[in-house]
């Protein structure tokens, strides 16, 4: 399959994305377009040499067969009307934001099994973070009664999409939850800290099981913590899990590649990664998936 490529929307993590598709061997990023041709993102894409547009998905569909794959760093109602256009023209879409409308994934856990599906959600940051970890306790114990993650970003890494799209991150980081461990109840908080010099990414798990298996949880987070390092080289555990009468926490930092963004940014760079990760797949289904393993391959 060709890897020409388009990015629809400039703020930070578009033109993260763009600065990883430049460096790319296996991408060919053809198009970064937006709303505002004063933005600095799409400034940035030019002085790139990128072909921009600030026409927005009009300027895609001028161009609809010009490209292959699309990332949508946009916002969760813009990826609701931008999808139409791509179904009518059988696009592969990879959609950054919490739509919900695609098949959601963790490329840790399902990569592989969505071959042949069109459009791919990357559920949140915070989803990317935590459900490596909730998917490794899932297969460490009888059941997950309930599963709750918090996590704390830097202000300055919290852009306007972000903020406007709360309720969302919630309610499919929330969904996620439940869908990829089969818990009870689930819970998503998102902490956004103001705090100088910034924070980095860190997202704590909190979850009431039936029977865990210490020594087996000990050995799956430590397996998938590796698998997602693959794609997410700053993503580490930094509390090894602890266990009391079923009750189970643990938490892991992330920090950023520093692609274009600053290292503290991990949980911008989580998503962009979980996001190349499976652009690279979809371009080279043959080979790829060998360094990416689906969890049940390396978690017991």
């Amino acid at each position: 399959m060709s890897n020409r490529v388009a990015i629809i929307g400039t703020g930070s993590i578009g033109v993260d994305l763009m600065c990883k598709a430049i460096k790319s061997k296996e991408l060919d990023l053809r198009f970064v377009v937006g709303r505002r041709s004063d933005s600095p993102g799409m400034r940035e894409a030019m002085l790139r040499g990128v072909e921009t547009s600030s026409e927005g998905i009009y300027y895609l569909e001028k161009h609809i067969e010009e490209f292959d794959i699309v990332f949508d760093a946009t916002s969760a109602n813009s990826h609701a009307e931008h999808d139409r256009l791509f179904s009518k023209h059988n696009k592969f879409v990879i959609d950054l934001t919490p739509a919900k409308i695609g098949e959601l994934c963790v490329p840790v856990i399902n990569l592989e099994l969505l071959k042949g599906k069109r459009n791919i959600n990357l559920i949140t940051c915070g989803g990317q973070a935590s459900l490596p970890m909730a998917y490794a306790l899932k297969k460490s114990c009888d059941k997950i009664l309930y599963v709750e993650v918090i996590s704390s970003i830097s202000s300055d890494s919290a852009g306007i999409a972000t903020r406007d799209n709360l309720n969302e991150y919630v309610e499919t980081t929330e969904f996620a939850l439940k869908k990829f461990t089969d818990a009870e109840a689930s819970k998503a908080i998102l902490n956004i800290n103001p705090a100088l010099p910034q924070v980095c990414m860190q997202t704590t798990l909190y979850a009431r099981c039936e029977k865990v298996d210490i020594e087996k949880l000990k050995s799956n987070v430590s397996a998938i913590v590796r698998q997602v390092q693959e794609y997410v080289p700053g993503y580490n555990l930094v509390l090894e899990p602890l266990v009391d009468s079923g009750n189970v926490t643990l938490a892991v930092q992330v920090y950023g590649n520093g692609d274009y963004l600053p290292e503290y940014a991990g949980n911008l760079d989580i998503i962009n990664s979980a996001a190349m990760a499976v652009a690279k797949f979809k371009s080279r289904l043959s080979g790829y998936s060998s360094k990416i393993a689906v969890i049940e391959e390396g978690v017991a």
